[in-house]
């Protein structure tokens, strides 16, 4: 009997194989593809993304370096409102190449990771777990004393267990052109209900193009515009759902969700990297699999570590729906240098940002 099975191999479950693994545990982490793809996630992330993959991965995966983002409200040709640091703000990545990057490491610290392993159900009994996934060699029932849901928005595990949803599911779409684009900023756009586009150059590797929206509006016609706008062919279009909101309870009596599957994602964005990761090490950290009801410890800890940033979040999220009239004074008050981080809005009364924010009333 394993000690845990993981159910998906993206970056939250990948990590907590790992640190479950370096503890001394028995590990299987399963895949139901081939790890990193198909690609649905963005690949601008934090310079805290090393602290994850490893300093030695940046050579590896790093595809530029980002100093700010020009926020418009209206298309590529409308008015830009610059936000920057003196020092990289964030970093542009090889997506699919750190999620294979991951899942190596959790295999180095010795957990059984294998692909192309459905999973098909997940059934809590009282003293462990039954999970039944579909390999290559036809359908196996695997034996855990728990399971960890980290399989995504839509997680079957969330779904077995009879956990609640996320609040809700946006729709993402992604597109890549093959422009060699250098340049150290990336544009938002504020014109898509409720949410943003954005473009983001990747150096060498073109430039990602995406737009993300609630479900009711028509996201291709206006990804579509975007594209347009920018007068710009693109291929390798891919999409997915991003979760935002967490349910008030992921854990069941022998089961835990991290990640997407548990919406502990930054609201005002939809990325989820330093989010699922900083939960699954609050997971390996705290959960015990012979004391089930360490589980508690797991649902306080991320929660206190991040609920103040995503409930932060969701307040800036609610600026992306105010009229455009006072988005653009918002934008013009606010632009200039900046001192935030981009995973973490609580930096917002920073020293830092606040060091920031003065020197602009200096003669």
């Amino acid at each position: 009997m394993y000690d845990f099975v993981v159910v998906g191999v993206g970056p939250a479950g990948a990590r907590f194989a790992r640190r479950a693994a370096e503890r001394g545990h028995d590990v299987l982490a399963l895949e139901q593809g081939t790890v990193g793809t198909p690609l649905a996630c963005s690949g601008h992330v934090s310079t805290d993304i090393w602290s994850v993959a490893g300093e030695d991965a940046r050579e590896e995966l790093l595809q530029n370096e980002i100093y700010g983002a020009r926020f418009h409200v209206g298309g590529p040709r409308s008015d830009a409102y610059p936000f920057y640091k003196e020092e990289v703000a964030s970093n542009v990545i090889d997506r699919v190449g750190l999620d294979r990057h991951l899942a190596d490491l959790a295999r180095e610290a010795g957990a059984d990771v294998r692909e192309h392993h459905s999973v098909t159900s997940v059934t809590e009994h009282h003293d462990r777990v039954e999970v039944v996934a579909s390999g290559p060699d036809g359908p196996v029932t695997h034996e855990a004393k728990m399971v960890a849901g980290c399989d995504g928005p839509r997680s079957r595990v969330r779904q077995e267990l009879g956990l609640p949803e996320p609040d809700e599911l946006l729709h993402g779409v992604l597109a890549f052109s093959e422009e060699d684009d250098h340049e150290d900023f990336v544009d938002v756009h504020l014109t898509p209900p409720t949410f943003f586009a954005w473009r983001i150059p990747r150096g060498e590797a073109g430039v990602e193009y995406g737009l993300a929206a609630p479900p009711g509006v028509e996201v291709t016609k206006h990804f579509e515009e975007l594209i347009d706008g920018y007068e710009i062919d693109v291929s390798h279009r891919c999409s997915g759902a991003i979760p935002i909101g967490p349910a008030d309870r992921v854990t069941s009596r022998r089961g835990f969700l991290i990640g997407d599957a548990a919406a502990q994602t930054k609201p005002f964005t939809g990325g989820g990297i330093l989010y699922g990761t900083t939960a699954a090490d609050h997971a390996a950290r705290e959960i015990d699999p012979d004391r089930p009801t360490s589980v508690a410890a797991y649902e306080r800890a991320w929660r206190e570590d991040l609920e103040r940033d995503q409930r932060l979040g969701h307040w800036i999220r609610r600026a992306y729906s105010l009229p455009e009239p006072i988005q653009r004074i918002g934008l013009g008050a606010l632009s200039g240098e900046i001192g935030v981080h981009m995973d973490r809005p609580t930096s917002l009364v920073s020293p830092t940002h606040l060091k920031a924010m003065l020197s602009r009333l200096r003669p």
